[in-house]
């Protein structure tokens, strides 16, 4: 890890990212993509200088409160967040003025803030988003090697339901030839109706590439799924979007569950739900991530 001065920590959406680079070491990860300009080693990772003390600053100066979102580059419980726990020093800020958030992870050290967490949503609105990609364990490790399995994060989600912390799950990817199957997803779906969700985010059935995360991909296809690699070249190319071949059918068997259990996976209405700031202590609300 090394440390970087920054001016801001906020984007003109409220869009905060604490670390950048990260060593979860999934191996399909986008944020590795060149066109990010990440100008060092991707699990080298670049933590903030100061971020506690710009993050009060800037919200001292708002004129209205509103959500505040993180996790959309880096996620925010990245290992060493463990000791220097600057989530949990910004989550503190965030509570103290009365401003909801959303935070996405793949990781269960999230609970170690829970009591945060719970104390955002009594006041505003917490919104905690967990990825998923696979219902089997064993591929999770090969395919997210080095955060916690699929069924410690479901863990997760039914002590948020427990809690009353609304829940999003995004649903991806899934990889052609390898988690894209029924199997997969309707254990994933069963997953979620358990845990009670509000929303799954699911932009279709298989991941992108692009330079950069494409050849780290196919670098850990060689090694965990030998021959892969090929037919990806030869179905794919060079493709960005790497659709598979049985979308259509999971998209409708991903729908249909969700209406039947009323679970919301409408895109937009997700992003306006994360996006609109609640005050619960005067009932009121408003649109926000722009304030």
């Amino acid at each position: 890890m090394h440390y970087k001065e920054v001016k801001a920590i906020l984007t003109p959406q409220n869009g905060m990212n604490l670390y950048r680079g990260c060593t979860h070491g999934c191996i399909y990860c986008d944020s590795r993509s060149k066109c990010y300009r990440m100008d060092h080693d991707f699990e080298d990772i670049e933590v903030k200088l100061r971020a506690a003390d710009l993050l009060e600053n800037t919200l001292k100066k708002k004129r209205s409160k509103g959500m505040i979102a993180t996790g959309s580059m880096t996620d925010p419980y990245v290992p060493i967040e463990a000791d220097l726990k600057i989530t949990r020093r910004c989550l503190n800020i965030i509570d103290r003025f009365d401003f909801g958030v959303v935070i996405q992870t793949k990781s269960n050290l999230i609970m170690r803030d829970i009591d945060i967490l719970e104390s955002i949503n009594k006041k505003t609105k917490c919104v905690v988003a967990m990825t998923l990609t696979t219902f089997d364990d064993e591929l999770c490790r090969k395919l997210e090697p080095n955060v916690c399995t699929t069924k410690e994060r479901v863990e997760v989600l039914m002590e948020m339901k427990k809690r009353g912390i609304p829940t999003i799950v995004w649903l991806s990817p899934f990889l052609p030839f390898i988690n894209d199957t029924e199997e997969n997803l309707r254990g994933l779906m069963g997953y979620c109706i358990e845990a009670g969700v509000y929303g799954i985010m699911n932009f279709g059935f298989g991941l992108t590439l692009r330079e950069g995360n494409r050849e780290y991909f196919y670098e850990q296809l060689d090694i965990h799924f030998p021959g892969i690699k090929e037919k990806y070249i030869e179905v794919y190319g060079n493709s960005y979007e790497v659709a598979s071949p049985d979308n259509k059918r999971l998209m409708k068997i991903f729908t249909g569950l969700c209406e039947e259990h009323n679970i919301v996976y409408d895109k937009e209405e997700l992003f306006r739900y994360m996006r609109e700031y609640k005050n619960k202590q005067i009932g009121t609300q408003l649109s926000l991530f722009d304030l």
